[in-house]
This record gives structure tokens, sequence and C-alpha cells, in this order.
């Protein structure tokens, strides 16, 4: 069973920066791609950012040019780093992981933007 860890969430003034880090049980070769998707408070699962096995990169148009998503690969983990953050970016974010028709998810971690 593919286990993700998440970490590196917590509260940040509007402006900052953090970097999330999801682990994983295996190899990330094994994923077709890996991400991150964040859930606010009323709203639904929304796509973050993304990286394929070929390490292409695709990103939500709230966050393209503030996130950006990279790979670690010896350490099999997925790192997204958040600059200038806002309020609005307040979620807890998940990593996420697909295999064939599996699809895998990180017990998600809470990032809270606020001053």
């Amino acid at each position: 069973q593919v286990q993700l860890v998440e970490s590196g969430g917590g509260l940040v003034q509007p402006g900052g920066s953090l970097r999330l880090s999801c682990a994983a049980s295996s190899s990330i070769f094994s994923f077709n791609a890996m991400g991150w998707y964040r859930q606010a408070p009323g709203k639904q699962r929304e796509l973050v950012a993304t990286i394929t096995r070929g390490g292409g990169t695709g990103y939500g148009d709230s966050v393209k040019g503030r996130f950006t998503i990279s790979r670690d690969i010896p350490k099999s983990t997925v790192y997204l780093q958040m600059n200038t953050l806002k309020p609005e970016d307040t979620a807890v974010y998940y990593c996420n992981a697909q295999s064939g028709f599996s699809n895998y998810w990180g017990q998600g971690t809470q990032v809270t933007v606020s001053s």
C-alpha cells in the first residue's frame, strides 16, 4: 500500500513563504504523476500543481508565478515551494500520486496565511 506523508504546513503572514514536502513510500517513478491539491472550508478540492514522471509541471491559475513544484528522486519526495502567500491560499494541502487507475492521497497539512 502506497503511503504519502506531507509536512511543512503552518501559520505564515501574507507575503511570506512556506515549503511543503511529500514523502512517498515507493519510488516516485512508479507513479504517472504526483501533485498537490488544496481544500478550503466550504470549497471543493482544487488542483495546485502537478509533476509528471517525465518532469513536466502544471499549475492552477491562482498560483502560477508564485508556487513551484519540484522533486528529489533519490528521496522519493515532492516539494511545493509557496511564495508571496495570500490569505486566500489558506487551506488543507494534500499530496496526490497517480498510478494507472489508482489514486493515492496523503493525510493533508494545514496552511494558514494570516496576519
